[in-house]
């Protein structure tokens, strides 16, 4: 017998007609002797109808009526739901959040799960009952000590489940939804996206973070932290779906269920060179012939950065191991013989990076890095940053100093520190998915003093006003002032925000200039693979070079390549870089 927690969406019980299909799927499953603890959602758009409501008495309602008003939908699902299963003849008993013992921070409208105190919900299963459970709400003690109705925010019924199953140690959790699975990237957009039968939950953030709507990232990040079984399936059909894995089983720790530390590994990887093309043509087709040339060459490079610059030119900056250094260097010359530009290297440097689970999503974690290396004197030479990692280039002098310094910021211990680790991924397809992210806003902060602090005050300031970055990329190009550009992306709606919040630092630089780019979209390719297979990053360039798509900015992790295009490419480098890498093609990886 098997414990299950089940997730159904809005969609899935949007009428009376689907609530009925769900009680006889979920009937099903108890005869087939599983025990059953029912998530749901409110009815099809009864939340957005709630809001409009609100909306038409009051232009900005308390956040706590407002909480008491949208909980009530989710209390109409369930209610259906269980009476539905009742006329099935199946025992079942609806719950709140609060009465499933659901406990989350005093915060409305946005609320994480401190714990679930399960004690009800395991006697209640132990007597045969399906728990029918309203998500998206959890119950808090207000400054009096009094109970109080929260919302965990959008998405939060995924979340509740996932909690749900994390808490009662569950066999799985099944989130039943309008799509089959996980797709290889939207259908709306490419007719051919596959369904992937399994994912990482690393990839499964990242693509989330790039605008991936089937799950929410909140309920991926607490399958990941705590290795729940994560499966994802229609709930129109009996596939099975796509299983999202995780190989991290952390214990439930006394910071709350999502407020355990973001960061659960550190990583120093020594012997690192970096390489710098700078005034090279701005046009398609020149990374991609640069990289296809490292490639063939045999040169595994590692992170690559490509920044904006105003006129034609533009640079391009990668790190590879220091014995690969003189290879590279041969190489890069022999492309820049064709297409102009100048080329510096630098060896002796390290890679340090932070890793978990919804880093990007959390402001402070990223500006509290690069402050802790600026406190210890460490100047950023590179910084590549992604929803799970994010990774600084530093004077391989300052590696083991820099390591101890963020072990104890960050109170990592021992087991969670690696150095010079072997590359990850061997096996793994190289790319799983790709995802359009229309919705980005490009600012450049030019003319930025080059000393250690810099990137940590900008990112700290942002991180202050509540902003979060998607991407953050140093430019290569040093000032005759020896002053650099910092650009950056984030969403469109923070951008007026983020000037306000920057503007009493930049007061203090006096060149320093907050520039906006041109209208942008951000196509990324996703991949566990992409660290053992050399030239995936060159691949990707040429199937935008080939569709004649310019690239204005490049930002690499581990298992991500981004690339910043016009806003009107958009949709055109999706297409053209799901059609390169044959992910519309049925193959053992995605069936």
């Amino acid at each position: 017998m098997s414990l299950l927690v089940q997730k159904f969406g809005g969609t899935s019980v949007g009428s009376v007609e689907r609530i009925k299909e769900v009680a006889k799927r979920i009937s099903n499953s108890k005869a087939l002797g599983h025990e059953l603890v029912i998530v749901v959602s409110a009815m099809g758009h009864t939340t957005d109808e709630l809001t409009t409501l609100a909306q038409e008495i009051s232009k900005n309602p308390p956040q706590r009526e407002l909480d008491m008003l949208l909980a009530t939908g989710e209390q109409v699902s369930i209610a259906l739901l269980s009476i539905a299963l009742h006329e099935l003849g199946v025992q079942s008993i609806s719950m709140t959040g609060s009465q499933v013992g659901i406990v989350t921070e005093s915060s409305h409208g946005r609320a994480r799960i401190l714990e679930v105190r399960t004690d009800r919900l395991e006697a209640l299963l132990k007597d045969g009952n399906v728990v029918v459970v309203a998500g998206f709400q959890g119950t808090s003690l207000s400054s009096r000590g009094t109970s109080e109705i929260t919302t965990l925010g959008r998405g939060g019924s995924d979340t509740s489940a996932v909690a749900l199953a994390t808490a009662l140690r569950a066999d799985a959790c099944e989130i039943y939804t309008d799509v089959p699975g996980v797709l290889t990237t939207d259908p709306r957009k490419v007719t051919d996206a596959q369904l992937m039968r399994t994912l990482s939950c690393n990839e499964m953030l990242e693509l989330a973070s790039l605008g991936a709507a089937v799950l929410h990232p909140r309920a991926v990040e607490l399958a990941r932290n705590y290795g729940v079984k994560l499966v994802v399936r229609s709930s129109w059909g009996n596939d099975p779906g796509t299983t999202l894995t995780s190989k991290n089983v952390r214990s439930l720790g006394r910071e709350g269920l999502e407020l355990g530390k973001p960061i659960d590994g550190l990583e120093l990887i020594e012997a690192q060179a970096v390489l710098g093309l700078s005034h090279v043509p701005d046009k398609p087709g020149i990374a991609a012939d640069l990289f296809e040339t490292l490639s063939n060459g045999g040169v595994n490079v590692d992170l690559i950065i490509q920044s904006t610059h105003e006129g034609n030119s533009n640079d391009i900056t990668f790190t590879v191991a220091d014995i690969e250094l003189s290879n590279a260097r041969n190489l890069c010359e022999s492309v820049l013989k064709k297409i102009g530009g100048k080329l510096t290297t630098q060896n002796n440097m390290a890679k340090l990076s932070i890793s978990g689970a919804g880093i990007m999503g959390r402001p402070g974690i990223a500006a509290k890095f690069f402050e802790t290396l600026s406190r210890s004197g460490i100047n950023l030479r590179l910084i590549a940053t992604s929803e799970v990692k994010v990774s600084c280039v530093i004077d391989a002098k300052f590696g083991a100093k820099g390591l101890r310094a963020v072990s104890e910021a960050f109170e990592l211990g021992d087991n969670q520190i690696i150095s010079n680790t072997e590359i990850e991924g061997i096996g793994e397809p190289e790319v799983r998915g790709i995802a359009l992210d229309p919705d980005q806003a490009q600012v450049s902060v030019r003319n930025v003093p080059d000393n250690p602090g810099t990137a940590a005050s900008l990112c700290s300031a942002l991180a202050d006003g509540g902003i979060s970055l998607d991407g953050i990329v140093q430019s290569e190009r040093q000032q005759e002032d020896g002053s650099r550009d910092i650009s950056f992306t984030l969403k469109k709606k923070d951008r007026l925000h983020a000037g306000k919040v920057l503007s009493p630092l930049l007061s203090k630089w006096p060149k320093a200039q907050l520039i906006d780019g041109p209208s942008i979209a951000r196509v990324s390719a996703v991949g566990a693979g992409m660290p053992a297979t050399a030239g995936t990053a060159g691949r990707m360039f040429r199937a935008l070079a080939d569709a004649e798509i310019n690239i204005a900015m490049i930002a690499t992790s581990e298992i991500r390549t981004s690339c910043v295009v016009a806003e009107a490419d958009g949709v055109a480098a999706l297409q053209a870089v799901h059609k390169h890498f044959k992910l519309g093609e049925p193959n053992e990886v995605n069936n």
